[in-house]
């Protein structure tokens, strides 16, 4: 019973991250973001092309399916696997999201499900990668970038604090996974192509007076 309800938890976990907020949504307008914009079913595209408020209620879901999924292990699973088993939940949840088996396997990048996952199972760690993300988006206008290093920042952060074994194993998948999905940004990164939101760039070279 004990391993069958663990994969059954973990199972779920999985099913609740292929609730893709921005497809629900979109779906009630008739719009598939994956056909706009840059082709992705997350929150930075579906800012871009269905405005804020949609984007919004994107991420608002795809935070909470996170979160919801993690709690469930949480507070479910059973003691002899508890201590591991949440993580793989939440690594499940991500994984959901970034191939929904309700949306032919074509999801987000699955940033906005991490942090959900992290503020159930990990919440110390929530700080420091959205100070990461916050600081390189307001430095540099680039999403991608920012959710990449702030991924990368989560191992680090668990080997400074020595968070443990588990915690560290997950923290390297998740930030492999984050820089997996976002390949393409950085692929854009390299080429110059990379669109960036001005806008939120506030640490940045003043142009030289004449």
């Amino acid at each position: 019973m004990t391993w069958a309800l663990t994969l059954a938890l973990i199972a779920l976990a999985y099913l609740l991250g292929s609730l893709s907020g921005s497809l629900l949504l979109g779906g009630l307008r008739g719009v598939d973001i994956r056909t706009l914009g840059s082709g992705n079913a997350g929150g930075t595209n579906a800012l871009r092309t269905q405005g804020w408020r949609f984007a919004l209620g994107t991420v608002l879901i795809d935070i909470g399916k996170g979160a919801l999924a993690t709690w469930l292990a949480v507070h479910w699973m059973p003691d002899a696997t508890r201590a591991w088993a949440e993580y793989l939940a939440a690594l499940a949840a991500v994984a959901g999201h970034v191939w929904p088996l309700f949306h032919g396997f074509r999801g987000g990048k699955g940033a906005a499900t991490l942090v959900g996952a992290l503020a159930v199972a990990w919440p110390g760690a929530l700080p420091v990668i959205l100070v990461v993300w916050l600081l390189c988006l307001l430095s540099t206008g680039y999403v991608g970038l920012s959710t990449v290093l702030a991924a990368l920042s989560l191992p680090l952060f668990a080997l400074a604090v020595w968070a443990g074994a588990i915690r560290l194993g997950f923290a390297v998948v998740v930030a492999a996974l984050v820089v997996y999905t976002h390949r393409a940004n950085l692929a854009r990164l390299r080429a110059g192509t990379e669109s960036r939101f001005e806008r939120v760039r506030v640490f940045r070279r003043r142009p030289e007076k004449p």
